[in-house]
């Protein structure tokens, strides 16, 4: 008859020691286990050497862990690049393409801040304009110089006020509309602002050209004071454009004068402000019989 798969250890005096011994060997690590946790908890750096000895045995073991695994992920990301360069290319492409758009857009942002920030400073630093508008176009082939602006007479705006962007004098409002007006720019050839140099006040009359530049003729005959790269700005002899308004720059030189180009283009023109008359009482384009485009 064989013998039961399962004995009592009464049967066997070593199945009792070791059973015996099992228990006590169980408790016995429980109860050092607890003393350890009490130490741990009241003291964190007890065993700060143990776990150093203990990291220092494992780190060789770790350390080609890491390096088996860095391998196997450069290897299946080989395999992936292999595979899939062409899909990812074309990502790429696509990502770059995109860039380049946001970036251009990015560039006309900044540089249309740049303006509306150079109007806003023109508006904090001179008197109160009439209003702002946007240059909507502007003549480029005909012999006259014209241009339109986006604001009329429902905001403010009259016949004879000057018009100037942040680099200096566009022109002077020539006809009004309700929401639109006609500018007469300074390089028509029907313009003529008064104008001095800037450094001493020397006066002359700046006559439009119709090709971009200003003739620049003086009132005192005799030697020819002007040198190129004298800067010119509105005297306000005539009522219409307050003095002291940047207008042009002499380039060329001639017997009783200069010629002159202007600062403010008007193809480079985005944002200009309409300001009031520097004397309405001078003015001459307030009278009804005064022809269009003349200047006092």
């Amino acid at each position: 008859m064989a013998p039961p798969v399962t004995q009592r250890t009464g049967f066997s005096r070593r199945a009792q020691y070791t059973t015996f011994f099992g228990y006590v060997a169980g408790i016995a690590g429980a109860i050092v286990g607890v003393i350890f946790l009490f130490v741990s908890i009241y003291d964190h750096n007890a065993f700060a050497g143990l776990r150093g000895v203990a990291g220092d045995a494992a780190r060789p073991a770790a350390a080609t862990a890491a390096s088996g695994r860095s391998g196997s992920q450069g290897f299946i990301a080989t395999i992936e690049g292999y595979f899939f360069a062409a899909t990812k290319n074309a990502e790429l492409q696509r990502e770059a393409e995109v860039t380049r758009v946001k970036l251009v857009e990015a560039r006309a942002l900044a540089e249309e801040n740049r303006r509306l920030k150079a109007v806003l400073g023109l508006m904090q630093e001179d008197p109160k304009p009439v209003a702002t508008a946007r240059m909507v176009g502007s003549t480029s082939a005909s012999t006259r110089r014209f241009a339109a602006i986006s604001v009329g007479s429902t905001q403010g705006v009259a016949i004879g006020m000057p018009v100037r962007s942040p680099l200096g004098l566009v022109g002077r409002v020539l006809e009004v509309g309700r929401n639109t007006s006609r500018v007469l720019l300074v390089t028509d050839t029907e313009s003529v602002v008064p104008v001095r140099r800037a450094s001493d006040g020397v006066a002359g009359f700046a006559t439009g050209q119709g090709d971009g530049t200003l003739l620049i003729r003086l009132i005192n005959l005799g030697i020819n004071p002007l040198r190129k790269g004298d800067a010119l700005v509105t005297s306000g002899s005539g009522g219409l454009y307050r003095p002291g308004t940047a207008i042009a720059v002499v380039s060329e030189l001639t017997r009783d004068g200069a010629i002159a180009r202007v600062l403010s283009d008007p193809g480079a023109t985005e944002f200009v402000v309409v300001e009031p008359l520097w004397n309405p009482a001078r003015n001459p384009a307030s009278e009804p019989s005064a022809p269009a485009g003349t200047q006092p």
